[in-house]
């Protein structure tokens, strides 16, 4: 028996599945219905790694759905199984979010009402996680759906939409700032508190830290502001020879302390950017994503290169999901 057959590619299972050059995006792999026993996921992804990477090579997303994987516990053991190496949410990470148990993280802890933008997982830092796991612990009644979209297609949309930007995007490179409180604000989905991010109570090491990770910091009363960059407002994929939109041009939160969003993404030069550049990008993000409505025990792998999420507003409680991230 090929070990394959552990997995089967349902028809129709995800009605809102995209195609791009024939390729599925996500792939959705099932436990195969002919198998003698009940599919166990640990072992299938064990049994089949080269197979599993293959598909997320090809696709960017891999959504494994009706395996029997209930609990925290569980999704760390399926996280596991992959025999990714782990990488830990430390210094430099905005988002709100609390271990859970081994390798699992809460997703970001924002508010449920608030939508969270679409975004690769750290990318304002130099280092970051390159495959992102989640898992529905609790299926939402309504809303609070995943969106994920691939990074190459949005790139392209957007070069196509707006040339002239993307080239001076290409040639300035971006800069980012963002205020950070003493204290955690978990109002926001970026609310950690600069002594969170940076793991420190100590404004010199904070400061040390920062520098690190290309970040300057400049103090004001009982915050300080991060000024990230520049930064190249994409990336190009040595292997499949194309450029990937990786950057915060869309990244409006709903956060006290950032008073004036216009000013939260700038160009190299402190040039604003084009007014209609967000809201186009965003037009072209709803248009390609996948919106992932959660059912318990669902797991999903991405390519935090190759394709970015965001998070719609949760119309009815409860909802839980969590997240694992690897190097």
């Amino acid at each position: 028996m090929a070990e394959e057959s552990l997995f089967h590619e349902p028809i129709g299972l995800l009605p809102q599945q995209k195609s791009y050059d024939g390729v599925l995006f996500p792939i959705v792999l099932s436990p195969n219905p002919t198998h003698p026993t009940t599919v166990d996921l640990t072992e299938a992804i064990k049994a089949n790694r080269t197979y599993i990477d293959t598909l997320l090579h090809r696709s960017g997303a891999i959504l494994f759905r009706g395996f029997p994987v209930s609990s925290a516990s569980d999704f760390n053991d399926v996280v596991e199984s992959s025999g990714y190496e782990d990488f830990s949410y430390g210094v430099g990470g905005a988002g709100s979010r609390t271990k859970v148990v081994g390798r699992v993280y809460t997703a970001n802890e924002a508010p449920p009402h608030q939508h969270i933008p679409f975004h690769h997982e750290m990318s304002h830092s130099p280092v970051f996680p390159s495959k992102l796991f989640f898992f529905c612990e609790v299926e939402p009644g309504k809303g609070g759906e995943t969106c994920i979209a691939l990074s190459h297609v949005i790139y392209e949309r957007m070069e196509q939409k707006h040339p002239k930007f993307v080239q001076e995007m290409e040639e300035k490179g971006l800069i980012y700032s963002r205020v950070v409180g003493d204290e955690s604000d978990h109002s926001s989905p970026v609310g950690r508190s600069w002594k969170e991010v940076f793991m420190t109570e100590d404004k010199t090491v904070a400061e040390e830290r920062a520098a690190k990770l290309g970040m300057k910091l400049e103090w004001m009363e009982s915050a300080v502001r991060v000024i990230i960059g520049p930064k190249p407002g994409f990336i190009y994929d040595e292997i499949k020879k194309h450029k990937i939109w990786f950057n915060g041009v869309v990244g409006r939160f709903e956060d006290k302390l950032n008073n004036d969003p216009s000013k939260a993404v700038l160009f190299s030069d402190g040039t604003p950017l084009p007014a209609d550049v967000s809201d186009d990008c965003s037009k072209i993000f709803d248009e390609e994503c996948v919106a992932l409505q959660w059912r318990q025990g669902d797991v999903l792998l991405l390519d935090n290169l190759a394709v970015l999420h965001s998070r719609r507003p949760l119309i009815t409680l409860p909802r839980r999901v969590l997240a694992s991230f690897c190097k």
